[in-house]
């Protein structure tokens, strides 16, 4: 675990110069980190990972620095092409750690697979048998993963619901069962379809669908943190903060980019980590549903007595540190050493803080100068690249692009054009 989370100096240094300062502030060896510098994945790899392989695909790896997760610094491993994403959620971590940092909890890893039964002629009684017959199905589907029960894990409950469908009347099972520190989709996958052909024997059906829901909401992170009025702009800039974010609950479509904001720090961490993006993103936009059926925030903000701001989030976060690519991709182990975090949950509960992060410092940007200027200063040096700027002319054509407010490929390739006429 990382003895401290701000590194002086840690910005300006080379990406060799970065590795050996979180080497030397982390404790993790050198040689460890430095499978990120080629993304510690080779072909062969890759081949034994998907099917089809061709080549791999880049996505930079940055660091958040600055992160207080329950007393403790963090350094946190990003990986994403979007500029300013690092940055922002660096800096809201600096403000949040005047007030404490981040304050996180979680439930139990619990995921659900659900098991569905078409043509069952007495619904609501095949519903009560298969309640009478829990035991024996709790026993069957823990039968399938005995390591997983010896660590403490298994399934928790099962339920069972009559699901009206356009095509008629479904029995749909529900286990739900502890994966510990696994992400868990193997797992309950397994168990579901070992249960199958008894769920249909009981409720006299025909069973179908044996999968997991990717609506995980009995696997909830949550993330709170005080940001100081000072540090973020005033007491003006925090009722503003408040008034954007409340347009958030309030609008789906201000809502729909308030949320991708959040996941921009959550899938950051998630990808780098080696865990499944996809999963925790329909996890999440799934939540954002609420019990009245219309999209809203996943965040909120408000002012506390103090007049300081006040963050709350909380969502499903259904990260594994086990299986998967956590523990096949060489950079995704990498990551996660540097993380420092020793169980699933403490994983999530990391994740969650970034995505606060994340979203205090959009809030904050679109409440005071706007989103594009900061990102677009960052965004101007991958224009600058993509016009064939050399490494020494990069900045002198960042400063010119920015100056004249126009980050375009068109108007970088002429300031290119004209800069190397004046240098010839």
């Amino acid at each position: 675990m990382a003895t401290k989370s701000r590194i002086r100096g840690f910005r300006d240094e080379s990406p060799a110069g970065r590795r050996a300062l979180l080497a030397e502030t982390t404790g993790v060896p050198l040689e460890s980190l430095d499978v990120l510098a080629s993304g510690g994945l080779s072909v062969e790899q890759a081949d034994h990972m998907i099917e089809n392989v061709v080549g791999l695909l880049g996505v930079p790896v940055g660091v958040a620095t600055g992160f207080t997760v329950n007393g403790t610094d963090v350094l946190v491993p990003m990986a994403t092409e979007e500029p300013s994403v690092v940055a922002a959620a660096s800096n809201a971590a600096r403000i949040a750690r005047e007030r404490g940092g981040f304050h996180t909890s979680s439930s139990e890893p619990v995921m659900q697979a659900q098991v569905q039964v078409l043509d069952v002629a007495d619904p609501y009684g095949a519903r009560l048998r298969l309640l009478e017959a829990a035991g024996e199905l709790v026993r069957l589907a823990d039968e399938q993963d005995p390591m997983l029960v010896s660590l403490g894990g298994g399934v928790r409950e099962l339920s069972v619901h009559v699901v009206d469908a356009r095509p008629g009347r479904y029995i749909v099972v529900h286990l739900a069962v502890d994966v510990r520190d696994a992400m868990g989709a193997n797992a309950v996958n397994t168990m579901a379809e070992a249960v199958a052909d008894r769920v249909g024997d009981i409720a006299g059906g025909r069973t179908l669908l044996r999968i997991l829901t990717n609506k995980a909401d009995l696997r909830l992170a949550r993330a709170r943190a005080v940001f100081a009025a000072g540090p973020l702009g005033g007491a003006d800039v925090v009722h503003d903060i408040v008034h954007a974010a409340a347009l958030a609950e309030a609008d789906p479509y201000r809502a729909a980019t308030h949320n991708k904001g959040i996941m921009n720090g959550i899938t950051a961490v998630v990808l780098a980590t080696g865990n499944d993006t996809r999963a925790v993103e329909a996890g999440a936009h799934s939540h954002a549903v609420g019990a009245g059926g219309r999209y809203t925030a996943l965040s909120h903000f408000e002012v506390n007595g103090d007049g300081d701001l006040v963050g709350t989030l909380e969502l499903p976060m259904p990260v594994g540190l086990v299986g998967g690519a956590t523990k096949v991709h060489p950079a995704a182990a990498a990551a996660v050493r540097l993380l420092g975090v020793s169980t699933a949950r403490e994983l999530a509960e990391t994740v969650t803080a970034v995505g606060l992060a994340q979203n205090l410092a959009a809030l904050r940007a679109l409440a005071t100068e706007g989103i594009q200027r900061g990102h677009m200063s960052l965004h101007a040096r991958n224009v600058a690249v993509a016009a064939g700027a050399a490494p020494e002319e990069i900045p002198e054509v960042v400063e010119r692009l920015i100056g004249d407010g126009a980050v375009r490929a068109d108007h970088a390739a002429h300031v290119l054009a004209e800069l190397r006429a004046q240098h010839a």
